[in-house]
Order: C-alpha cells, then structure tokens, then sequence
C-alpha cells in the first residue's frame, strides 16, 4: 500500500469514527481537519492523503481523525478534542506532534490544553481562540444554507473564501460537478460541527497551553480572519506566528513552501 496508508474505524460511545493513517516514521503526527469534514468523513481517503502529505511520511506515522459518525446536539470543540484524547489511548500513541486547521486548530488548542503530556509540538492553521465577526458571518450563512441541504452553495462559497488568484480560477471549473457530489451529503453533523466553531473560547485558557507552538494564519482570510492568529501568538507564551500575505483560508493547499514551514518547525 502507498506509504503503508491504511483506513480505519475507533468504536466510541455507540458510534464510529473514521481514520487513516500513512507513513513508516518512529514518530506520531496527527492533524485535524476542519468543519468540511462534517458534510464528508475522511473515511476511505488514506491513499489520496497519503500523497497529498507524502513530505511528512519518512518522519511520521501519521493519524487523521474524522469527527464521530454521529454527533450529539451541542457537541463542542472540547468535547472533539476529548475524543482525540481517547483515540490516542485507544492507539496506544502515547505523545505526538499535532496540527489542526480551522476547526481543527480550535480543537488542537483543547488537546494541549486537556492532555499537556500527550503534545509535543502544536501546529495551528488559519484558526481561532474564539469567535470573531468574519468567522460568525461566514458560519452562520454556511448554516442558513445547511438548512435547505444547499450543498452546492456552501462548497463554493467555501472556495470563495478560500482560494486566490488562479487556483481560485481553476476550483470554479468545476463547480458545475458540486451538485453531483453533494446528493450524498448529510447535514446533521455538519451543523453540529459549525455550531461548535460559534461556541469556542479557548481564549482564557491559552496560557495552559506550554508546549513549542506554530501559528499559521492568512492575511486574506475570508472565512474568520487574521485577529485570532494574533490573538493565539499573544497568549500562547512558547509560539510562534508567522502569515501569508497573500492567500486566504486555504493557505495550506495553496502555499507551495506550507508543508516544508510545518515539517522545518516540527524537525528543529
């Protein structure tokens, strides 16, 4: 198999959840995903991440986790995080590096808050410590549109937050095919999951947080903005911020040097 990528399910609380994993390094990374993964897990995707992240397999063996097959009603980002601590018992990694974009992040913020001695380095991608105005705005419309099940709309409205210049050019190709894809999508995790990003605040509490961190924001983010990568470098004693000025939200698909800056910082 590709970088020795595997899929696989944990068995939580009367549910599943959802992982991959690839790489044959001695050491453990783990990412988190953002809010997207509510409308699709990553279920089945090990190989297509495993060449996405390919850079990271030598060093790493490394673990993404969906969010749970089924969320319960005011499911928060510690609540998320709580998981991730359980699966890394259930896993037997006992301390790993980790990274978490968007929603992600929120919830890597809780994991070394919550288990301090189960975090090594902490990569935090275009997120929060709590919400602001451009985030509220841009997840509340995604949940006026989950309502009427307007897959579509939220998916390129995504990308329209997300994407800059000719990369942004090229995903509106093909936004004629969103319908297709989105006929499968279910919506009760997905608002689940937005409604969390409007619950976070982490923001009194970031000073819990002690172990080497890397801060990643967007000058351009269109989906929560540039504050909170401020906010997070200001109260996050041991870290570090460094911005793109030139892209948006989807920064670490974008930025071509992104997995070199991330695997530089994990490395030193």
């Amino acid at each position: 198999m590709f970088n020795h990528a595997k899929n696989g399910q944990i068995a939580i609380d009367g549910t599943s959840v959802s992982y991959i994993t690839f790489g044959k390094g001695d050491k453990n990374l783990i990412m988190i995903p953002g809010v997207g993964e509510g409308l699709k897990t990553i279920k089945g995707y090990a190989i297509p991440f495993s060449i996405l992240y390919k850079k990271y397999a030598n060093d790493y063996k490394v673990y993404l986790f969906s969010r749970r097959d089924k969320l319960p009603e005011g499911f928060t980002t510690e609540d998320m995080a709580n998981d991730i601590i359980r699966h890394m018992e259930t896993l037997n990694i006992d301390k790993a590096d980790i990274m978490g974009v968007s929603q992600g992040g929120m919830i890597a913020q809780y994991v070394a808050i919550n288990a301090p001695d189960k975090v090594n380095k902490l990569v935090l991608v275009v997120t929060v410590p709590r919400p602001n105005k451009i985030l509220e705005d841009s997840v509340n419309n995604w949940l006026e549109m989950s309502k009427n099940k307007e897959f579509k709309r939220i998916m390129v409205d995504t990308a329209e937050k997300s994407y800059v210049g000719k990369y942004l050019d090229r995903s509106r190709k093909i936004y004629g095919l969103l319908g297709i894809y989105g006929k499968k999508a279910t919506f009760d995790r997905f608002n689940v999951e937005a409604n969390a990003c409007l619950s976070h605040n982490s923001y009194n509490k970031l000073n819990q947080i002690k172990c080497p961190t890397l801060i990643i924001g967007a000058k351009q983010d269109k989906a929560l903005g540039i504050e909170g990568s401020k906010e997070l470098n200001e109260g996050i004693t041991n870290s570090e911020l460094y911005v793109y000025e030139e892209y948006s939200h989807g920064v670490y698909e974008q930025a071509k040097d992104f997995n070199d800056r991330v695997l530089s910082f994990l490395k030193k």
